[in-house]
C-alpha cells in the first residue's frame, strides 16, 4: 500500500484539504492515494490563542498552510522566516538538526513534516523559558 495511511481512533477528526472528516465509533485505517494532500489531525491542531511562543507560532503557520487558510507560497515564505528566526535561538546540535529538517520540509512544500519537526522543539523551548524565569 503506497501513499499516506491514517489510523484514526473512534470519533477522531481529521482535516483533509479543508474538509473536516470525523471517524465513526471504531478504529479505522484510511489510505490516501492522491499525492500532495493536506492532512491535519485536529487533535494536533493549535488554537490561534495558544500560539503564544515562537515555536508554536511557527507551527501555527504550518497549520494554516495545511488547512488551506494561507496561500501556499506566502505561507511557505513565512514558515521559512520563522524557522530561520528559531535557528538564531536554538544552537544545540539536536535542535539545529530538527530545524534543518523542518526547513527542508518547508522548501519541499511539505508543511505537515515541518509541523512534526517543529513540534519536537516544544519541550526544548519550554526548558529555555523555564531557565530564563529562574
Amino acid at each position: 500500500m503506497s501513499g499516506l495511511v491514517l489510523k484514526l481512533a473512534p470519533n477522531e477528526r481529521v482535516l483533509i484539504n479543508g474538509a473536516v472528516i470525523e471517524n465513526g465509533d471504531r478504529r479505522t485505517k484510511i489510505a490516501i492515494k492522491t499525492p500532495n494532500v493536506n492532512v491535519l489531525r485536529l487533535r494536533d491542531a493549535i488554537h490561534p490563542d495558544s500560539a503564544q511562543t515562537p515555536v508554536s507560532r511557527a507551527m501555527y503557520v504550518a497549520q494554516m498552510i495545511l488547512s488551506g487558510d494561507a496561500e501556499p507560497s506566502e505561507g511557505r515564505r513565512q514558515l521559512l522566516i520563522a524557522i530561520e528566526q528559531l535557528s538564531q535561538v536554538f544552537d544545540d546540535r539536536d535542535s539545529r538538526l530538527l530545524l534543518a529538517e523542518a526547513s527542508a520540509a518547508a522548501v519541499d512544500a511539505n508543511a505537515y513534516q515541518a509541523l512534526r519537526k517543529l513540534r519536537d522543539l516544544l519541550p526544548r523551548e519550554a526548558r529555555l523559558f523555564a531557565a530564563a524565569r529562574t
